[in-house]
Formats: structure tokens, C-alpha cells, sequence
């Protein structure tokens, strides 16, 4: 009669590993941020208006066109105001020469005083017509200049670089100064703005990032993922709005390649300080238990560990840990529902390097 042989521990199937997807802990500089719906605003926003009356004789420009400060946009009919300004120098000419006539009197006049052959009386009447004549020359001097600024105005010209938008008038228009007639609207788009709020509890750490140098501004387009422009913050409002409990910020972006446009809407973070060598993983490795957050590290013989782990924030998909792991830890990032300390796993894809 044969003894029975001690029982020996089955060896593991080799299609018992759980399939589950890998990714690596990784060492990385990692942006602290706080987010804020914004609004782009232009920098500068003029309509276009007429400052003197006439007939648009020539338009200079195409709708939605950029222009530069000092461009020509619209010709009003110059010729009243040329002639206005003709008028003006030809009595500004007029007046000028009757006061030469009239101080050549008054120094003719001075002299013959003491001698008895002109009384003190006319002498003293020729300085008052002299003293006259002087204020006649210094009105159509400003006559002559209200003249040029008028034709002046008949070229209108745009105040300061920016994107025309619709013409409102054509050509042949008459215009009346009072009226207030739009003929166009300039934005200026580059630069521009983006006007958002954040709670009032990160204005400490705002004014504190600010007095170091100015804190970075990104506008990311409204999926929350698409980075658009990046810029640098330029205004703190000088109160909190204490209905919302909220800080206005503004940040000022070059938009050199204008995909931030005036009125859209985005999402604007602010860079408040960069953790440095921080561990990451993909967010979706982080699991939440009773007793806080844990991830599965896979050991070299391709078995699990349950690891507590301290996250320190979670942002753009990543998980940072505080604590509890290291650079270069495998670890689960699909696929933990099923698993166990010490339950081995088939790596079928991996994710994070």
C-alpha cells in the first residue's frame, strides 16, 4: 500500500493573468493653475464718424480689411472747405498788411510829438487801432487754423492699427456732423485681451506670483483641452465683487496669429507656480477607496501591489501623487477593478511611456 505524497501548490494557468493596460510613474515639471471662464475683449474698439458735413466722394478700404494707424478710410468733398480755408488767408493777408500801414503811423505819429506838429491825443489813438488791428491778425489766424483742420477732417483716416468691420455708407452718401452717422467700426485685435474671474480666495497667491514677475495667462478653447494662445496677466481689479465672491483679471495676448477673436468665449488659466519633479501618472490610475487613494504597482515577476498613494492635485488628465510612489514605477491604469495584492496581470497595451 502506497503513502500519499504531500500536496503541492498548483502552479498559476498561464491564461489566469488579468489583462490590464501600463502605464510608468514619470519625473515631470507640472503647472499649478486655477481656471476661469473669459471672455476676449478687444484692447481698442472705435465707430467711425464723420466730424464735418459733405458728399463721400472715395472709400479707400474693404470690408473686414487691416489697416494702420493714419490710413485713409473715406474722402468727403474737400473743395467747400479748401475754398473756407482760401477765404481765411486771403483776410488773414488783408489784415496783416492794414496793420504794417497802421504801426508805420504810429511810429510816424511818436516822433512828431515832441516837436508839436501830432498831439499826444492822435498819437494814442494810433497804438489803439494798432493794438486792434493786432487782435484782427491773431482771429484770422485762428480762423486760418480751424479752416485747415476742417479740410483736414475730410480725409477720414483710421485713429490706430486694428480690422475695419461692415461699411455703413457708400459712396455719394451726404453726411451731416450732428447726425452721428456710423461709416464703419476698427477693433484692434492685436493685442488683445481676456477678461475672466476667479474666486476671491486666490487673490493672495495671484498678488503674491504677480510681485515675482507676471503670471502666465493660457486661453484654452472651449473643449478644455486645445491650447490657444498664451499670455501674460496685466490687470487686477482694484475691488472683490461681493455678490460672487470674485477677482476680475485680465491677461493681454499678442494673438500674432489672431485665433483669439473679440466677443468669444474660452477658458482661461492662470499659471500661479510650477511644481517641480513631480511624480505623475494618468489620472485614471488613481482609484478611491475607503481609506483614501491607492494604485496597483506591477512588481518585476509581473504581480500587483496595492499602494497607498497621496494625490496632490488632478489636472489635463494626470494625477499628481504627493506621496507613495516613485519615477519609473510601473503601475495599472486600466483594468484594477479585478485585482488583488499579489494577482498577477498580462500587460496588453501601455499608456505614459
Amino acid at each position: 500500500m502506497f503513502g500519499h505524497e504531500p500536496a503541492r501548490s498548483a502552479a498559476p494557468a498561464p491564461n489566469s493573468a488579468i489583462p490590464v493596460t501600463a502605464g510608468v510613474a514619470r519625473s515631470e515639471d507640472v503647472p499649478v493653475y486655477v481656471q476661469g471662464i473669459g471672455t476676449v475683449q478687444a484692447i481698442n474698439t472705435v465707430n467711425v464718424k464723420s466730424r464735418v458735413d459733405g458728399e463721400i466722394v472715395a472709400v479707400y478700404f474693404r470690408q473686414g480689411q487691416e489697416v494702420k494707424q493714419g490710413d485713409e478710410l473715406f474722402l468727403i468733398d474737400p473743395r467747400p472747405y479748401q475754398a473756407a480755408l482760401d477765404l481765411a488767408k486771403a483776410n488773414q493777408a488783408k489784415d496783416a498788411a492794414q496793420l504794417q500801414g497802421a504801426q508805420r503811423d504810429m511810429e510816424r505819429y511818436g516822433k512828431l510829438v515832441p516837436s508839436g506838429f501830432q498831439s499826444r491825443q492822435s498819437y494814442e489813438d494810433q497804438q489803439a487801432t494798432v493794438a486792434q488791428m493786432q487782435g484782427a491778425v491773431q482771429a484770422d489766424q485762428a480762423a486760418v487754423e480751424t479752416a485747415q483742420l476742417n479740410l483736414g477732417f475730410t480725409t477720414i483716416r483710421a485713429p490706430f492699427d486694428g480690422r475695419t468691420g461692415a461699411r455703413l455708407v457708400d459712396r455719394g452718401n451726404f453726411l451731416q456732423a450732428s447726425a452721428g452717422t456710423v461709416l464703419t467700426s476698427i477693433t484692434q485685435i492685436k493685442p488683445i485681451y481676456v477678461s475672466f474671474t476667479l474666486p476671491a480666495t486666490n487673490l493672495m497667491a495671484i498678488q503674491q506670483g504677480q510681485a515675482k514677475h507676471p503670471l502666465v495667462v493660457q486661453a484654452i478653447a472651449e473643449d478644455g483641452t486645445t491650447l490657444l494662445s498664451t499670455g501674460v496677466l496685466s490687470f487686477i481689479d482694484n475691488h472683490v465683487d461681493t455678490s460672487t465672491g470674485t477677482i476680475a483679471l485680465k491677461g493681454e495676448f499678442a494673438n500674432a496669429d489672431e485665433k483669439l477673436w473679440p466677443g468669444a468665449f474660452i477658458n482661461a488659466r492662470l499659471i500661479l507656480s510650477t511644481r517641480h519633479d513631480a511624480i505623475t501618472v494618468p489620472e485614471a490610475t488613481v482609484m478611491t477607496g475607503p481609506d483614501g487613494n491607492y494604485v496597483y504597482v506591477i512588481r518585476a515577476d509581473s504581480t500587483v501591489q496595492r499602494r497607498d498613494v497621496q494625490v496632490a492635485s488632478r489636472q489635463d488628465g494626470i494625477a499628481v501623487i504627493g506621496k507613495g510612489l516613485a519615477a519609473g514605477e510601473h503601475v495599472v491604469v486600466e483594468g484594477q477593478y479585478r485585482l488583488a495584492n499579489n494577482v498577477h496581470v498580462r500587460i496588453e497595451s501601455g499608456t505614459n511611456g
